[in-house]
């Protein structure tokens, strides 16, 4: 069920009288829809930079270990460069821009950048597709319990409403929470992520958080006036190894899969879930608070088998070896991409209208990158035969990538981060190209 049966896209935005996209994105012979929403993704914490910036508090991440000690106080230095960036966007002909907010920022009361950013978008033609959080947690708010707090997901609703109170007449569509599954599940369970929490199943009361969490901020920007609200969840199909390995892949779908999309869109958890959770009565009203689009974030499918003697939990990650690898090791599967979207729609029969929110690959130094053509390429021409929305790759440049740092590089534009160059790769000509036609 959506709350707006004929919602489109950014095409339905009225917030901006002069906002107008490309006009047909769509060329002869071209089997994409008139509507189709091309874009791209970042997130503030791998690009902005700029730490301390207008008083900006500090953030689970800032000083959290990555690769070889590096950290992103400068990344792509993008909140100074901004109009640079959006000026690469401009060029590259994109409908939509989906970038995230950052929540350590506007907790010093910083929210001119994003007006600026915002308004700049504007001026260019890109809708504005914002995202809430994406997972740069104010210090503060971990050190108070974090997500395993469920007070954090009242703080997050009034966050939400004040960057709604501030953004919402301008911003095309918006994501409360970007990828729940992998703050519970590398961020607590495993300890990768910040906070690096290590507490295997005792992770879990954190995935209800974020959905309550998500359900409360949609409902506080629907009060403010938010055009589209939708999410932003990352999927994988879980294939078992082999016959008597189904029951660690539906284990792992459980959580990965379902454990967010089933309370965000049905008002449930999984069976094999529920009774882990910290529900307090009238929650899964909450998470399941209507939406008008879907986002699904794809990378790769996941591989499972049975746990080996020792490990507590009822699977184990298992290599697909029969494709080939990004430069992160990631298994370049197109279809899977189809394959999930189709699964969901099996599942959810009310299924709003889906976007691929994220999609992409890193493959560290080529600037003539066949590689990364080809893999959007394949994922492109999946996402339009499962029938979906939108692409947006991720991600516009290369950026800090977490506890890898900038070891692995996903950009369309390469950075050069010792002189903040930007330099379009041969994957920026291509999907430059494939947008005009």
């Amino acid at each position: 069920m959506t709350v707006s049966d004929d919602f489109s896209g950014p095409d339905d935005f009225s917030g901006q009288d002069d906002f107008s996209g490309p006009d047909d994105l769509s060329g002869p012979g071209s089997s994409v829809p008139d509507d189709f929403l091309w874009g791209v993704s970042t997130s503030a914490f791998q690009i902005e930079g700029s730490f301390t910036a207008a008083g900006r508090r500090p953030s689970v991440w800032d000083s959290f270990p990555a690769f070889e000690g590096q950290d992103a106080s400068e990344a792509c230095d993008h909140y100074r460069r901004y109009r640079e960036d959006v000026g690469l966007m401009r060029s590259l002909g994109v409908g939509a821009y989906r970038f995230s907010v950052s929540w350590p920022r506007v907790l010093a009361g910083d929210l001119a950048f994003y007006d600026r950013l915002v308004d700049e978008l504007l001026e260019s033609g890109i809708a504005p597709v914002l995202t809430l959080y994406h997972w740069d947690t104010p210090l503060a708010v971990e050190e108070a319990g974090g997500w395993l707090n469920r007070d954090t997901a009242h703080r997050f609703a009034e966050y939400a409403a004040t960057v709604g109170g501030r953004l919402a007449d301008r911003v095309a569509m918006w994501i409360p929470i970007n990828e729940p599954a992998m703050v519970t599940l590398l961020g607590y369970a495993t300890g990768q992520h910040a906070p690096g929490k290590a507490l295997l199943y005792d992770a879990l009361p954190t995935a209800h958080h974020l959905n309550l969490a998500h359900g409360l901020a949609v409902q506080a920007l629907r009060s403010a006036g938010a055009r589209a609200v939708g999410t932003a969840n990352n999927h994988t199909p879980a294939w078992p190894a082999g016959p008597a390995d189904v029951p660690a892949a539906e284990a792992y779908s459980d959580l990965h899969n379902w454990l967010y999309a089933d309370a965000q869109l049905a008002g449930r958890y999984p069976d094999s879930l529920a009774d882990r959770l910290p529900i307090v009565d009238g929650d899964l009203a909450i998470t399941s608070a209507p939406l008008d689009f879907y986002g699904v974030n794809y990378y790769n499918p996941t591989r499972l088998r049975l746990p080996s003697e020792g490990n507590p939990l009822p699977f184990e990650l298992t290599d697909i070896d029969e494709y080939p690898k990004t430069g992160f090791g990631w298994p370049v599967v197109p279809s899977g991409l189809s394959e999930m979207v189709s699964l969901l729609r099996n599942r959810f029969v009310d299924l709003p209208p889906v976007y691929v929110t994220e999609s992409g690959c890193s493959y560290p130094h080529s600037l003539e990158d066949t590689e990364r053509i080809e893999y959007l390429d394949g994922h492109v021409e999946e996402a339009l035969k499962a029938g979906v929305r939108g692409y947006f790759v991720w991600s516009l440049m290369d950026n800090f990538e977490w506890d890898s740092g900038y070891s692995q590089r996903f950009g369309l534009v390469h950075v050069d981060y010792a002189t903040q160059r930007r330099t379009p790769r041969a994957s920026y000509e291509w999907y430059r190209d494939r947008i005009a036609r």
